[in-house]
C-alpha cells in the first residue's frame, strides 16, 4: 500500500502507546512510511500526557501496560478529541476486553501480533464497513503456540506453573516448548 493511496486527512498525527519498546519502534517506523506523524509513549502516564497536551487524530494503544490499563489512555483521548480513531492492541484477546474497549470509545480491537497493514486498515476503515480479512492469517497451531509462549513468559518460564494454568500435563507442555514454532 503506497502512502499516496492512504487518505489520512489533513491531521496525520498518530499516538502509539506500548510498553514493548522493540514492537513500538518497528510499528512507528512502518506507520511513518505510510504518512503518519508518529508520537510514541511507553506507559499509561506518558500516553495520557500526550493525549491531554496534543490529542492526535489517530491512536494505537496496547491494552495491558506495565503501569496500568491502556483503556485509561483511550478515555483521556476520547475526552480531549472525540472524533479520533483509536485501535486497541492486545496479546490477550478476549471478548470481554474487546467489548470494554469499544464501549469506552475504541474504533477497533486487534490481537497481537498485528502488523502495520492490519493497524492501518483498522485505523482507516469506515465505521460501516469491516476491514478486509488479513492476507496471511496465523494458523490455529500458531495461535495456540503463541498463547502457550505468552503464558510461559508470564509465569517466569516456570513449566509447572504454566502447565497448571493451562490445565495441561507438564510433560506435554515440555514437548510443546521443545518444538519449533508452527507457521
Amino acid at each position: 500500500m503506497s502512502t499516496d493511496a492512504l487518505d489520512l486527512g489533513e491531521d496525520k498525527s498518530l499516538l502509539l502507546v506500548d510498553d514493548d519498546e522493540a514492537f513500538l519502534r518497528r510499528l512507528a517506523k512502518a506507520m511513518e512510511k505510510r504518512g503518519f506523524d508518529v508520537e510514541m509513549a511507553g506507559s499509561v502516564a506518558a500516553g495520557q500526557a500526550i493525549a491531554t497536551a496534543r490529542p492526535p487524530a489517530y491512536a494505537v494503544v496496547d491494552l495491558r501496560l506495565e503501569d496500568g490499563n491502556g483503556l485509561d489512555v483511550v478515555e483521556t483521548l476520547r475526552a480531549r478529541r472525540p472524533e479520533s480513531r483509536i485501535v486497541v492492541l492486545t496479546g490477550y484477546g478476549a471478548i470481554a476486553t474487546a467489548v470494554a474497549a469499544v464501549k469506552i470509545g475504541a474504533t477497533d480491537y486487534l490481537a497481537k501480533p498485528a502488523d502495520a497493514t492490519d493497524v492501518t486498515n483498522a485505523l482507516l476503515a469506515h465505521t460501516d464497513q469491516l476491514p478486509p480479512p488479513p492476507e496471511n492469517p496465523m494458523s490455529a497451531d500458531r495461535v495456540r503456540w503463541e498463547h502457550i509462549q505468552r503464558v510461559y513468559e508470564l509465569c517466569d518460564r516456570n513449566v509447572s506453573e504454566t502447565a497448571r494454568r493451562l490445565s495441561m500435563h507438564r510433560r506435554t507442555l515440555q514437548r510443546i516448548l521443545a518444538k519449533r514454532s508452527p507457521r
